[in-house]
């Protein structure tokens, strides 16, 4: 893939002066055969309104944080395992174009470039490093990704009662399974989803539902699973006395070649086959 950069002094300096970059705010980067493939600013939807934010592309992760001044300072650092990510292709809106959505099991995302040709870069290199990754650990790629927040203004009113109506008084909330943009009365459920966070997290009364639903199938099939082989020969009782004498088992790609790809907002490094 790249592995002619891996250990190049190049490499390494770029890497580096992405650390300098988010100061002792961001997590270190530099690891044995990672390489900073491209960089550049990218428009994210977020909950209030769409903001830039800087994106890093390394062969493993993507980064990407808020600008504080561009080249020199930046802040809030996310960091994405490449091999958790899927990407869809979205037609434009009024507000933003060249969309795309990056999903992950933990949270998905709507970004956009500047011009076409950036969103197809971008999508071409991510897609070239996640499937290069997912061969080479041989996962699946991630089959029930995070929804994403609908932004608080795409609606005025709530999109399960279709009654409520926001204010300044009446606020916005987002359930954590769908996304849409509820209110307090059709959110005031937590569920544990794991997967998301160890701690409940707010969903609208009818994920709440469906979750339950799925949690009681889940027991059902649970308690329809064989009983162990010993508990139906003839005769067995499990031992009440000291089981000291049991053993511990019983106890239990190809890249396009020397480019470098620039526009206004993203730059690329180097390539080889």
């Amino acid at each position: 893939m790249v592995d002619h950069l891996a250990n190049t002094e190049i490499n390494s300096q770029r890497i580096a002066a992405v650390e300098n970059c988010f100061g002792a705010s961001g997590q270190p980067l530099a690891l044995p055969g990672r390489v900073l493939l491209g960089e550049g600013i990218l428009t994210k939807e977020c909950r209030k309104k769409p903001k830039p934010r800087i994106f890093f592309l390394f062969n493993d992760i993507l980064v990407y944080g808020s600008i504080i001044i561009n080249k020199r300072k930046y802040n809030s650092q996310h960091i994405i395992p490449l091999e958790d990510v899927t990407l869809e292709t979205l037609p434009d809106t009024l507000q933003m174009k060249n969309r795309w959505l990056i999903k992950t099991s933990k949270k998905s995302f709507v970004v956009s470039a500047a011009s076409l040709t950036e969103r197809k870069e971008w999508i071409s290199h991510l897609e070239e490093c996640i499937k290069h990754l997912l061969t080479k650990t041989g996962r699946q790629p991630c089959r029930e990704p995070a929804a994403p927040w609908i932004p608080d203004k795409a609606t005025d009113i709530c999109m399960r009662c279709t009654q409520t109506k926001f204010s300044t008084l009446t606020r916005r909330h987002h359930c954590r399974k769908c996304g849409f943009v509820v209110c307090a009365d059709c959110s005031r459920q937590r569920f544990l989803m794991p997967r998301l966070s160890p701690k409940p997290l707010r969903v609208c009364n009818l994920c709440y539902r469906q979750l339950l639903a799925e949690k009681k199938k889940e027991a059902e099939a649970d308690r329809r699973q064989p009983e162990p082989i010993h508990s139906a020969i003839h005769g067995y009782e499990p031992s009440s006395g000291d089981d000291s004498d049991k053993s511990d088992d019983e106890k239990a790609e190809q890249w396009p070649a020397d480019t470098e790809f620039y526009t206004s907002q993203v730059s690329w490094s180097s390539f080889h086959s």
